[in-house]
C-alpha cells in the first residue's frame, strides 16, 4: 500500500520521516550516556545536578527517558502498518523529539528547576505520544490495537507517581511508580514478543510457524496483567507472601514454556533472533527471582527487577532496534558483523548486573562498573552503526 507521496517525502530530511529513526537514534545514545554518567556518578567521579537525586534520576531516565523514547518509536511506526493511515513525521515529529529531549535535559540538568516545570515537561510526552497513537486507531477501527493507548496512559500515571513521591517526600510512591512502569513494559513486552517471534523465527530458519496455545497465552499474559494489578494498587504489601509466590511461579513457568515453544535452539546461526529469545527468556528468569524473593530467598528486589529492566529490556530492544531500522529503511535484515558483539555484550551487562551481584556481592561495585561499560559500549555501537542508516533516505528508494 503506498501511503506515502514521494515527491513530498522527498522534502523532509530522512530523519523526520518515520518516528523509528530520531527516536531511536537518540534513545540508544542516550542510554549509552546516561550509563556512563550513572557509572561515574557512582565511583564519585562527577556530582551531576541532575533534578531530584541520583538514584531517581537513574530508576527514572533508564524507563521514562531510554525505554519509552524506544517503545514510542515503535509504536508510531508500527501503526502506519497497522492502519495504512501516515504515521506521524514531519514537524508533528520533531515536536515529539523535542519534548522527548526538553524532558531529559530538564531531568539531568534541573537540580535548579522549578519541580513543577521539569515535572510537566516530562508527563506531558507519554499522553501527547497516546493520542497521535489512537486517533490513527480508531480512524480505521481497529480495535485490536487500541490497548497501547491505555497502556501508555497507565505509564502516564507511573511517572506522575514518581514526580510526586519525590517531591512530596513519599518515597515508597515513588517506588510504587518506578516498579509498575517496569511491570507494565514487560507485558508489553510479553505481547509484542508473542507476536512478532514466532513469525520472525519462522521466517529467519526458513522452519513452520509455531502456533500459539490460546489457553497458554492467556495464562501467561493474564498473570501479568495480575502482576501489574496487584502492584499497582499496592495490594502486595497486604497479600500473604504465599499468594505472591503463587502467582509469580504461575506467571514463570507459563511464559517459560511458551517462549520454550519458539525453539530457540534452531536460531544460533541467526544473531538477530537468537538475542530476542535470550533477551525474552530474561522475563520468566525475573519472574522466577521474584518468587524465590516472596518465599524468603535472600535477594533483592532490585537485583529481580534489574532481571527485567537490564536483562529483557536491555536485549529486547537493542535486538528489536537493529532488526526494524534495517527493515524500515529498506536494508535487508543483516546486520553488521560487529552488531553480534554488541548483542552479547548487553547480554554480559545483564548477566553480571544480576546473577554476578547475586553470587558474589563482595564485589558489587566492580559488577556494577562492568555492567556500566559493557551497557554503554553496546548501545554506542548501535549509534555509531546505525547513524547512517536513520540519517539518509530508504535504500530501496521508496518513501519512508
Amino acid at each position: 500500500m503506498q501511503i506515502t507521496d514521494k515527491q513530498k517525502e522527498e522534502q523532509l530530511i530522512p530523519i523526520l520521516r518515520q518516528a523509528f529513526r530520531p527516536l531511536f537514534l537518540l534513545g540508544a545514545g542516550f542510554s549509552a550516556i546516561a550509563m556512563l554518567l550513572w557509572g561515574l556518578a557512582l565511583g564519585g567521579k562527577v556530582d551531576l545536578p541532575v533534578y531530584g537525586n541520583i538514584m531517581f534520576w537513574h530508576s527514572h531516565e533508564m524507563m521514562f527517558g531510554f525505554v519509552i523514547a524506544i517503545v514510542l518509536g515503535f509504536l508510531l511506526t508500527a501503526v502506519q502498518n497497522w492502519t495504512g493511515l501516515r504515521a506521524p513525521h514531519g514537524n508533528t515529529l520533531l515536536i515529539l523529539t523535542v519534548l522527548w529531549a526538553a524532558a531529559r535535559l530538564g531531568l539531568l540538568f534541573g537540580s535548579e528547576l522549578p519541580w513543577w516545570l521539569v515535572a510537566a515537561v516530562d508527563i506531558s510526552l507519554l499522553p501527547v505520544a497516546a493520542f497521535l497513537f489512537g486517533r490513527m486507531v480508531l480512524k480505521v477501527n481497529q480495535t485490536r490495537n487500541l490497548f497501547f493507548v491505555p497502556i501508555l496512559l497507565l505509564l502516564t500515571v507511573c511517572n506522575l507517581l514518581m514526580h510526586y513521591g519525590l517531591h512530596f517526600g513519599q518515597y515508597h510512591i515513588q517506588i510504587l511508580g518506578a516498579y509498575n512502569a517496569v511491570f507494565l513494559v514487560t507485558l508489553l513486552m510479553a505481547i509484542i514478543g508473542g507476536r512478532v517471534l514466532p513469525m520472525f523465527t519462522a521466517n529467519g530458519t526458513m522452519t513452520p510457524k509455531v502456533q500459539p496455545i490460546v489457553w497458554l497465552d492467556r495464562i501467561a499474559l493474564g498473570s501479568l496483567w495480575l502482576i501489574f494489578a496487584v502492584h499497582f494498587l499496592n495490594l502486595h504489601t497486604i497479600l500473604p507472601s504465599q499468594v505472591m509466590v503463587f502467582l509469580f511461579t504461575v506467571s514463570a513457568i507459563a511464559t517459560a514454556i511458551r517462549v520454550a515453544r519458539w525453539k530457540i535452539w534452531m536460531t544460533w546461526r541467526v544473531p538477530l533472533l537468537w538475542s530476542l529469545h535470550l533477551a525474552y527468556w530474561f522475563i520468566p528468569v525475573g519472574l522466577a527471582l521474584f518468587a524465590l524473593r516472596y518465599a524468603g530467598f535472600e535477594l533483592t528486589q532490585s537485583l529481580a527487577m534489574h532481571a527485567l529492566t537490564a536483562g529483557a529490556m536491555g536485549n529486547m530492544i537493542l535486538s528489536m532496534i537493529a532488526r526494524v531500522s534495517l527493515g524500515h529503511s529498506g536494508r535487508p535484515l543483516q546486520p553488521k558483523l560487529i552488531m553480534t558483539g554488541a548483542f552479547l555484550l548487553v547480554l554480559i551487562a545483564a548477566l553480571t548486573r544480576v546473577f554476578l551481584m547475586w553470587l558474589a556481592p563482595e564485589l558489587t561495585s566492580q559488577w556494577l562498573m562492568f555492567s556500566t561499560l559493557a551497557w554503554a559500549l553496546a548501545y554506542g555501537i548501535y549509534v555509531v552503526v546505525y547513524f547512517k542508516v536513520l540519517t539518509t533516505p530508504r535504500a530501496d528508494g521508496n518513501p519512508g
